[in-house]
């Protein structure tokens, strides 16, 4: 307060003292005045004040305009003057117009002290969080920006009192539900304050469905094509994204990624970008790299890297990367963005190999990213994200590593050199003029050959040709070359820069293996060098090569074999001692660590150099460097007997690492048996699910069988009471026990007749046979003795056979009659049976129901088999009956009255069928109008008194 006494005890001069007694004057009509209209007035003349009279209105006035905030909450008018007045005191954006020189410092000053004067009661945030919920205009929106400027100015305090405010995070994200653009555009820049370095706010907003709000919004808009809206609520995503791994796996998990997509759907015509586009579209990408960055929890990456490829959205950034006219800064953003999409990730990695750039021929995108950096007329920062791409390609993809290796190798680089390889691209960088495209293509090289003993021996294989007529010298050799020359070739940019290139390839090179180690300490040419540049007393530029220098003959002691005689670790070691010192050695190796650009390197993965100059070292190298220095260092003061101790313990190790790896592939083969067993114990599971639902369903079908059988019973329990109390016979399922019997002895009635009957025709065959046989015995006889009595006699005797086979047959045709009506009246039986056994075969009572079911099934089928053998007696009859007809002419007559009869006879049988279906029909109408109707025995009397009128018919016939 005593700052804001000395502002108000300023210069007495003008308008200060008019104004100030003024607003005493309407501080206090706004204190006492009992109408609703005056203080309605004074705060409205208060807000007009509270502008060029800030400090007045906000050290008198406060007070009264908070009273009125929780007093007059129905008039929506006189609040939202209020909430003005109290948002021109507190806020800093003053137009300018009225600002003086003094004022912004002035100004900050104020509203910081009036915000801690408005917070200090927290009941004052809680009821602008009640005024924010008001579906007024001129109450909600005064109200967002006071709250807005409440958070610029105090940000943590008013955050922590908001969370511990009920529901208070919750009513400011209704906010972004609002139907008015306004008020939901200064709600997006409220939460953006709101969420900044809070954790806990920002897991809040998220979970209040922020994402699918803020996205819709920018859908809206018009994605990359829309207005400052879309840039504030990339602004706020980032917010709630970064640093913050409980949110990211909520939006990767709720399917956001997906809707990124359409971001980044960029036309043929790029020409003519907006400012505000380019804008929108670098925060855009910028959250793709929140989501993927290398700081973030290794799974959590890897499974937002998968997401992007699988929803395309990796295809679409490698598009907008091969496009014509896209801006430079969103090219190199777009570089970065799908550097870090693809880092580590083998199957990104692997798509953006097959990416190739619209060109003719087509070329692959490494091989044309890879030509920008290496180009000295590219931008700086666009060479060092093309860099960052390329290393982020090779981390931890050995495959990729061996396709760029094997573009070095004689055996695949292309002799009609119509295109140009990665391999060669490096190579041309290496050892070109250019400082930077040096340090670029040496590193590059380098992350070729990270953590690859396999690749560092192939490497040592390629050959380059110097000069027409020169043998081809090793690219080890070159290097070594290239880098004892120093100063003596003219070059662009820092020569301490190339000398830091080669040295850090040539130290990843020989890192862990030893023939490289050999090929490199069999040039007599290359010790002398490192160990004069490590004795010489050198600048400070030149301190850090000498560190490098240092390195390298250190891992040519550590990770020698002893091979070379003259170049043993003793041997070294002993040099090191005399020409050096052991004590310099070490210090000189410490001048890396200790240099300024290799902390600032260590940091993160990306090269961040603000100037080529600054680009000295590696992020991968200096992970290497920390990992050797100190066992070089230890390497050093080693005597023989520990190095032949040490090289023991690594042939046991290296023994053991075998054996562990052997046990390795044991596990990981048992783990792939293990994982197909759960396969399949999973599947048989599944399977056995199904058979459980299947079997609790058709337990639950027999449960409803089992119901209707036990409520059928009592109703066949009741039919068979009503039954016998009219004096019924017995029934059991519906059959009568009488007729069964009766059944049986019918059928052994058919059994006998049928036995008789084929005796019958076996006589009559005989006879047949007779008659042939006189046929041609009186046909010889009348040829030779034609006017003999003996053939008169003959004939008689053949005219009375053939009388008897006449009598024979029309009793045979009576009996055929007779065996045809019994058949229809043991055919209408059976569907009597059958008739009364569909009505109640629901209702299987017992074990005896079913064996008589089975026998009445028997019957029928013997029944049937009667059928047919007399439909084959009826053939055989008819047969002998034609053969008669030949030695007669009579027969044909007996034959015509048989058909006949027969006829007669399937027309009695058709108007029988006929009037037991209506009989049948009739009986069903009249139990179905609850008509008495007549037993089944007078039913079946009726019947065999018709079948045996009907006999008696086809007799007299």
């Amino acid at each position: 307060m005593n700052f804001l006494r000395g502002v108000m005890g300023g210069p007495s001069a003008g308008p200060q003292p008019s104004g100030a007694d003024t607003i005493q004057k309407l501080c206090d009509r706004v204190a006492s005045s009992t109408l609703l209209d005056d203080r309605r007035d004074a705060v409205r003349a208060l807000k007009a004040l509270s502008k060029k009279y800030r400090l007045e209105v906000g050290i008198q006035a406060m007070e009264h305009l908070v009273h009125v905030l929780q007093t007059d909450r129905s008039d929506s008018e006189i609040i939202g003057y209020a909430l003005d007045t109290l948002y021109n005191v507190i806020s800093n954006d003053l137009e300018e117009e009225e600002q003086e020189e003094n004022s912004p410092k002035q100004g900050d000053d104020l509203g910081s002290q009036f915000t801690e004067i408005f917070i200090k009661q927290p009941e004052n945030v809680t009821l602008l969080l009640t005024l924010v919920e008001e579906f007024d205009f001129h109450v909600r929106w005064p109200g967002v920006k006071l709250l807005t400027s409440l958070l610029k100015q105090q940000g943590p305090q008013v955050q922590q009192i908001i969370l511990v405010s009920p529901m208070g995070v919750s009513r400011l994200m209704d906010l972004l539900a609002d139907s008015r653009e306004v008020i939901r555009n200064d709600g997006v820049l409220l939460l953006q304050q709101l969420t900044k370095s809070n954790a806990a706010i920002q897991k809040i907003v998220a979970f209040e469905n922020a994402f699918e709000r803020l996205l819709d919004i920018v859908t809206e808009e018009g994605n990359s094509d829309g207005g400052i809206v879309v840039e504030d609520c990339l602004l706020l995503l980032q917010n709630l994204l970064k640093n913050n791994n409980s949110n990211q796996n909520f939006f990767k998990e709720g399917s956001y990624i997906q809707r990124m997509k359409p971001w980044f759907e960029v036309g043929d015509d790029n020409c003519g970008w907006s400012a505000q586009k380019v804008t929108n579209l670098h925060l855009m990408l910028q959250l793709v790299r929140v989501l993927v960055s290398p700081t973030n929890p290794p799974g959590a990456t890897t499974s937002c890297q998968k997401a992007m490829f699988h929803c395309g959205l990796l295809q679409q950034l490698c598009t907008i990367l091969m496009a014509t006219g896209v801006p430079a800064d969103i090219l190199t953003e777009t570089i970065n963005t799908v550097s870090e999409v693809i880092r580590g990730c083998q199957m990104n990695q692997d798509y953006f190999a097959s990416v190739n750039a619209p060109s003719n021929p087509p070329r692959p995108a490494i091989v044309v990213l890879l030509m920008s950096m290496v180009n000295e007329r590219q931008p700086f920062v666009l060479r060092c994200a093309v860099l960052y791409c390329f290393q982020c390609f090779l981390y931890k993809n050995h495959k990729g590593q061996g396709e760029i290796v094997s573009t070095l190798l004689p055996s695949t680089i292309d002799a009609t050199g119509s295109s140009v390889s990665a391999g060669q691209l490096l190579c041309g960088g290496l050892f070109s003029t250019d400082s930077l495209s040096n340090w670029c293509a040496a590193v590059a090289l380098a992350h070729a050959l990270q953590e690859n003993a396999a690749l560092k021996e192939q490497l040592l294989r390629v050959q380059l040709a110097t000069s027409i007529g020169n043998p081809p010298v090793s690219l080890l050799q070159q290097c070594t070359n290239i880098l004892s020359q120093g100063d003596k070739i003219d070059r662009r940019g820092s020569k301490v820069q190339t000398r830091v290139g080669l040295l850090m390839l040539l130290c990843t090179w020989l890192s862990n293996c030893s023939i490289a180690v050999t090929h490199f300490l069999h040039n007599p040419a290359n010790v002398p060098f490192l160990t004069g540049q490590i004795a010489e007393n050198l600048g400070e530029e030149e301190q850090l090569v000498q560190g490098l220098c240092a390195l390298l003959l250190g891992i040519s002691i550590y990770y020698n074999d002893n091979s070379l005689e003259n170049y043993r670790k003793e041997k070294l070691k002993q040099l090191i001692e005399k020409r050096i010192g052991r004590e310099n050695f070490v210090e000189k190796l410490g001048f890396i660590s200790k240099h300024e650009l290799y902390s600032r390197a260590a940091q993160k993965p990306q090269p961040g150099f603000s100037s080529p100059e600054q680009m000295m070292f590696d992020h991968e190298f200096t992970k290497l460097v920390k990992e050797l220095e100190g066992v070089i260092s230890k390497a050093i003061y080693k005597s023989s007997e520990e190095d032949k101790k040490e090289e023991e313990v690594k042939k046991t190790l290296e023994q053991h690492d075998n054996i562990v790896t052997h046990y390795k592939k044991v596990i990981r083969e048992q783990d792939q048996e293990l994982e197909e067993l759960k396969q399949q114990i999973s599947t048989l599971k599944s399977q056995n699910e199904q058979l459980q639902v299947t079997v609790t369903q058709q337990v639950s079908q027999i449960q409803q069988h089992k119901d209707q059988y036990n409520l059928l019973k009592v109703q066949l329990g009741k039919d068979t009471q009503h039954h016998n109390s009219h004096g019924d016979t017995l029934q059991v399922n519906g059959i009568q026990l009488e007729e069964v019997s009766k059944l049986r002895e019918e059928l052994e009635d058919w059994r006998n007749r049928h036995e008789q009957l084929q005796g019958q025709l076996k006589e009559k065959d005989a006879v047949i046979e007779n008659l042939k046989s006189l046929q041609l015995e009186m046909g010889t006889e009348q040829s030779s003795q034609p006017s003999s009595s003996g053939g008169v006699e003959h004939s008689t005797e053949l005219q009375k056979e053939l009388e008897l086979l006449r009598t024979q047959i029309q009793l045979q045709a009576a009996e055929i009659s007779k065996l045809q009506t019994e058949n229809q009246k043991l055919q209408a039986m059976n569907t009597a049976v059958d008739r009364v056994s569909g009505a109640s075969g629901a209702s299987k009572s017992s074990e005896k129901e079913g064996r008589l079911l089975q026998e009445l099934g028997e019957l029928q089928s013997q029944v049937k088999a009667l059928s047919e053998e007399k439909a084959s007696l009826q053939q055989q009859l008819d047969s002998s009956s034609s053969t008669v007809a030949i030695l007669q002419d009579e027969k044909s007559k007996l034959q015509q009255e048989v058909a006949e009869a027969k006829k007669e006879q399937d027309d009695l049988l058709v108007l029988l069928a006929d009037q037991d279906q209506k009989l049948s029909a009739l009986r069903s109408k009249l139990k179905d109008l609850g008509m008495p109707v007549e037993d089944e025995d007078d039913i079946e009397s009726g019947d065999q008194a018709d079948e045996d009128e009907d006999g008696d018919e086809e007799e007299q016939d």
